[in-house]
């Protein structure tokens, strides 16, 4: 029983040492990266609209990062790596995702058919 309560200690091992310092220093971060937007938005310290959706954006990646790193301990020695390339292959799909959507979004207009605008004139007699 020794053997396997010692090699039960050793498999964590291999996905980094996470202390209670790496979670709180993780859930400070996440804190002020979750108050700073939320005060960008409220108290609209920024001017201009896009500057500040810019910003939100910015910090949001940024606490995702966060989140993955401290909390959910995904790094390059976890699991031999397979753990990080599975994560950056969803976020690139999640990319490509979003950024099919949003071009189609932004070019729906130009090819929709004449006359299906949706204003109130219908050619249809």
């Amino acid at each position: 029983m020794n053997a396997a309560h010692e090699q039960a200690h050793d498999q964590p091992s291999e996905a980094g040492h996470f202390t209670l310092r790496t979670y709180l220093t993780g859930f400070l971060v996440a804190t002020v990266l979750t108050a700073v937007p939320f005060w960008i938005v409220m108290g609209r310290p920024i001017a201009s609209a896009e500057v500040s959706a810019v910003v939100v954006v910015v910090l949001a990646v940024a606490q995702i990062f966060v989140h993955t790193f401290a909390f959910l301990h995904v790094n390059s020695r976890a699991q031999g790596g397979w753990t990080l390339v599975a994560y950056v292959f969803t976020a690139v799909l999640v990319l490509i995702l979003i950024g099919g959507s949003v071009w189609i979004m932004l070019h729906l207009n130009a090819n929709m058919m004449p006359g299906m605008t949706g204003g109130s004139k219908s050619r249809i007699p």
